[in-house]
């Protein structure tokens, strides 16, 4: 097990038009021949990457950089003004690549939300795809809706998907007594640690990286967790991934995510059919946490494949 705490890496801020200041985090050498540029989950942090930093960028003989950031208005990265939406993910993944990555081949990896920046990214500006992007890595996310209100669902789950989405839209309206109600059901309460486990995680995960994970959501302001919410389960980028289909791309699934289930992952390979597919029967959601070597593994390939193109 590979702890989230490890020693700080280089930290800059990458300052974005509508005000928002992104905490970005650098590592490897600045001239390395190939970035890699990696986009968190939903209601998390740059840290769920720390497990991979490591052996990524071990081989002395092929240098990696590799850049990780909060996205806005999580961790350390302030909100700013524009309104929540997948498009301004992508405006900011680009944003920090410009400012942290000008030149060369770049890799892109996606956890869940992190997975839509990388796609509203590709979706607005695909000619900066075909110029600067070597490969993408995909892990646990979707293209499509994520609606649970889906029409296609079972009455039950549309249900249960109108309520989840009636009480979001209310914890918006007062995001402050909730951040109020939330303190007293603390991360380190058991309760909290198991609610955290059965949504996000599969059966054999490590306690302490519950724990830390649980730490990292229960830090996430309402306003931010809710805000993200509706671009997350309505918006539908699968129509425009055409810029993706010309670049290497991995597609990493958990075999018991309940948040974004494998008809999720089947959708994203046919919008992609080039991309290589791969489920983890024993994981959930948080495959970076959960599954670092095979993620890793992942990244290094598409960074080695980045090399030998270049």
């Amino acid at each position: 097990m590979i702890p989230l705490r490890q020693a700080a890496d280089h930290t800059r801020t990458v300052r974005t038009p509508d005000g928002a200041e992104l905490r970005v985090h650098l590592r490897g050498p600045a001239d390395a021949p190939v970035t890699v540029a990696l986009a968190h989950d939903w209601a998390l942090t740059s840290d769920i990457w720390r497990p991979i930093l490591a052996p990524l960028v071990a081989d002395p003989d092929r240098p990696v950089r590799v850049v990780r950031f909060d996205q806005r208005g999580h961790g350390g990265s302030t909100l700013g003004t524009r309104p929540f939406s997948a498009a301004v993910l992508g405006d900011d993944l680009l944003r920090v690549l410009a400012d942290c990555a000008p030149h060369g081949p770049v890799v892109l990896g996606g956890h869940s939300m992190g997975g839509r920046a990388v796609m509203a990214l590709a979706a607005a500006r695909p000619a900066f795809v075909g110029a600067r992007v070597a490969g993408v890595l995909l892990a646990a996310t979707a293209a499509g809706r994520l609606d649970p209100a889906d029409p296609g669902l079972p009455p039950l789950r549309r249900a249960a998907g109108a309520l989840r989405r009636a009480a979001a839209r209310g914890l918006a309206r007062a995001p402050g007594a909730v951040d109020r109600l939330r303190a007293l059901l603390p991360p380190h309460s058991g309760a909290y640690r198991a609610a955290v486990r059965r949504a996000a995680f599969g059966s054999r995960a490590d306690p302490v990286l519950v724990r830390e994970c649980a730490e990292l959501l229960h830090s996430t302001p309402t306003r931010v967790a809710v805000g993200f919410y509706e671009p997350l389960v309505r918006h539908d980028l699968s129509g425009r991934l055409g810029a993706l289909r010309a670049v290497p791309v991995r597609i990493l699934a958990g075999g018991r995510d309940r948040l974004v289930p494998l008809r999720h992952t089947r959708a994203l390979a046919r919008a992609l059919p080039q991309a290589a597919v791969a489920v983890l029967p024993d994981c959930g959601h948080m495959l970076p946490l959960e599954a670092p070597e095979a993620v890793g593994a992942h990244l290094a390939a598409l960074v080695e494949e980045a090399a030998t193109a270049a």
